[in-house]
């Protein structure tokens, strides 16, 4: 098994505002997918829809302003099986958000792509946070013919 992982700080706004970002609905729509609906309960399904095709998800666990993770139920058949999941901390001036793709099955041109598209989303959760404004599909950046 091979995971995906990034590290990203966001200057000033509290772990309960990251928190709020990647655990409920409207959070998440600002930053990864316009086009997110669903429960962002633990239990609850989130489907994230993108040009190329949907993602759908279970909440596993929220532990409110450190953990969330998800298990992807639908999507990509490199993706379904694996876990999503982002560790929240503090650290002086900055929340550090710990993220996480684990459980895929091999390496691949496709997961290198995944792992690039995370890096934007990332970047537009941070953007989210310290300015007010996200770059969401369908607004973010296009690095390739996968999107």
């Amino acid at each position: 098994m091979v995971d995906i992982l990034h590290r990203i700080g966001v200057k000033d706004p509290s772990p309960d505002k990251v928190f709020d970002a990647l655990s409920t609905i409207d959070g998440l729509a600002a930053w990864w997918a316009t086009d997110t609906t669903g429960s962002a309960e633990v239990g609850g399904r989130i489907t994230f829809r993108f040009a190329p095709g949907t993602i759908e998800t279970k909440v596993r666990e929220l532990e409110a302003p450190g953990r969330v993770l998800w298990e992807v139920t639908g999507g990509p058949d490199e993706w379904i099986g694996t876990t999503i999941g982002f560790k929240i901390s503090q650290a002086e001036d900055f929340t550090i958000v710990l993220f996480k793709h684990e459980g895929w099955a091999q390496e691949g041109e496709f997961m290198h792509h995944c792992s690039t598209k995370w890096a934007t989303f990332l970047m537009s959760l941070k953007q989210l946070l310290e300015t007010g404004t996200g770059a969401p599909e369908p607004h973010d950046v296009q690095i390739s013919d996968w999107h």
